[in-house]
């Protein structure tokens, strides 16, 4: 694959103490700029910004059935290589984190295979974490 260039994300949260313990301590983000109703926060390269929104209320819509789970939409997260994937799925196993859907490996065997993971944030939204073993795959049909 050619060199990405970073997405920025923002999204709301209702408590910034949480947000910063979650993306911070457990996802391992390293913080940026931050005020008294957001923070920047380094996602593996990409900046995501959690603003506090007073009613924010849950931010989970729907969902969509993929390779046999409900799959939350909207959802955001990161492709990580398979070492940093498996290094990801084992912290927040320990850290007691809640998985939507477990780690596993979806598409097996087919075009597209991957590893994923879903799980919320404190503030309701939802993230997955993917990996490829064949990057080339990621666009694959």
């Amino acid at each position: 694959m050619t060199h990405l260039t970073p997405f920025h994300l923002a999204f709301p949260v209702d408590d910034l103490d949480a947000a910063r313990h979650f993306y911070g301590d457990i996802l391992g983000c390293p913080e940026g700029r931050s005020s008294d109703r957001w923070i920047d926060f380094n996602l593996f390269g990409h900046q995501i910004v959690a603003h506090r929104i007073d009613d924010a209320g849950s931010t989970r819509g729907g969902g969509n059935p993929v390779d046999g789970h409900e799959v939350p939409v909207p959802h955001f997260g990161v492709v990580l290589p398979p070492a940093q994937w498996n290094a990801l799925a084992a912290r927040l196993k320990q850290a007691g984190v809640t998985f939507l859907i477990e780690p596993h490996t979806r598409f097996a065997g087919q075009t597209g295979e991957q590893s994923t993971m879903f799980f919320l944030d404190p503030a309701g939204n939802a993230l997955e974490f993917k990996s490829f073993a064949d990057p080339d795959q990621l666009f694959a049909r």
